[in-house]
């Protein structure tokens, strides 16, 4: 069985947020929000990916397709908005 992902177009923004160290609000499916440093995105060896995030809680890992939304937070960013 194939993991599920996210289209690539939305994966090149979560992309220039990690490449430009975009602080970012992530709205996840549950409803839950995390805010911190666009870091990284990680794949494991069963091919599910994450964005790394750093804030005062230190490292997080975000999984690719749990998010539904991706706020912008630092000014003059390429983009503001990514829903899901």
């Amino acid at each position: 069985m194939t993991q599920p992902i996210i289209d690539c177009e939305l994966h090149d923004y979560i992309e220039v947020a990690c490449m430009y160290g975009y602080q970012v609000r992530l709205v996840l499916k549950n409803q839950q929000i995390i805010e911190g440093q666009a870091k990284d995105i990680v794949t494991t060896a069963e091919k599910r990916e994450f964005l790394v995030i750093e804030n005062e809680q230190g490292r997080q890992q975000v999984e690719l397709i749990t998010l539904d939304k991706m706020q912008v937070l630092t000014t003059n960013a390429k983009f503001n908005e990514i829903s899901f």
